[in-house]
């Protein structure tokens, strides 16, 4: 064999073994927080953009809906709410500042675990963000069912630790329940979250103290709650651009017998017949 011929079999055979070393280590040349994320036990540490295929319009005649949600615009370059600054008061937001015609759906709690909801998400791709509560959240199945949400693209957030109302108590038991729900979020996602939303939307100096101590940069508060059937509005009747809606995970023994899926079509249904679409909170704030 020449030497020409047998140096680039060396040199090829080297380059099949470099290649093979990079397959199973996992390598990757992208930097997406959704990369990479089936090789570990735990959800990433961010959640990975909302899905970006168009959504299929049979998956939504499927759930009761006519049409797919319309495409929200694109995430503003700079995002409208700031937040707080480190340490400093948390901003407090109930409605983004926009005149898109977008709103933002969110589930508190975490009680109810469907898993056509799953199905469900996966198949509208509509964006959300979660405020879990971790005495409610973890109770059943835990909070594998919410990282199956979060892989879709869905943040969680602190919701404290066991849902009480926090004007009733002292500096150091609001602090306790905000830190230790930030504690307990940190373990599973990787990284403290920045939202906060007060159980009940009750809160006072000590609480915007002791969320700024853990963390929070804004605390998420609504304009417009979720009904078994359509919506409840803080101010008139109908949405706003920019609001924020709240919604809880919630079954049938407290939706006097309609499911979680059967709400979140008549949610979806609401925000189309009123010309809104949705848009994920995250781009915002």
């Amino acid at each position: 064999m020449s030497p020409s011929i047998s140096g680039r079999l060396r040199a090829a055979t080297l380059a099949s073994a470099l290649l093979l070393t990079a397959a199973l280590s996992g390598c990757s040349g992208s930097s997406s927080s959704g990369g990479g994320a089936a090789a570990h036990s735990a959800p990433p540490s961010k959640p990975k953009a909302s899905a970006s295929a168009t959504p299929d319009a049979a998956a939504y005649r499927r759930w009761g809906l006519d049409k797919p949600l319309a495409a929200p615009p694109a995430p503003p370059a700079v995002k409208p709410v700031k937040g707080g600054k480190e340490g400093g008061t948390p901003q407090i937001v109930r409605r983004i500042p926009t005149s898109d015609k977008v709103v933002f759906v969110t589930f508190d709690d975490g009680a109810e675990k469907d898993p056509r909801f799953v199905q469900m998400a996966q198949d509208l791709k509509f964006p959300f963000t979660m405020f879990l509560t971790d005495s409610i959240a973890r109770a059943g199945s835990g909070y594998g069912y919410f990282d199956k949400l979060r892989a879709l693209g869905n943040g969680i957030d602190n919701h404290t630790l066991t849902h009480p109302n926090l004007r009733t108590l002292s500096a150091e038991a609001q602090h306790h329940e905000i830190c230790g729900q930030q504690d307990v979020l940190q373990k599973r996602l990787g990284s403290r979250p920045s939202l906060f939303r007060p159980p009940y939307g009750n809160y006072n100096d000590h609480t915007l103290a002791a969320a700024a101590g853990c963390g929070i940069h804004t605390v998420v508060l609504w304009e417009a709650t979720m009904q078994i059937n359509d919506m409840r509005y803080a101010e008139g009747d109908k949405l706003h651009p920019g609001d924020i809606i709240l919604a809880h995970f919630r079954g049938p023994s407290e939706l006097k017998g309609t499911s979680m899926t059967e709400m979140t079509a008549n949610m979806l249904r609401s925000i189309q017949a009123q010309g809104f679409t949705v848009a994920r909170l995250e781009d915002y704030v």
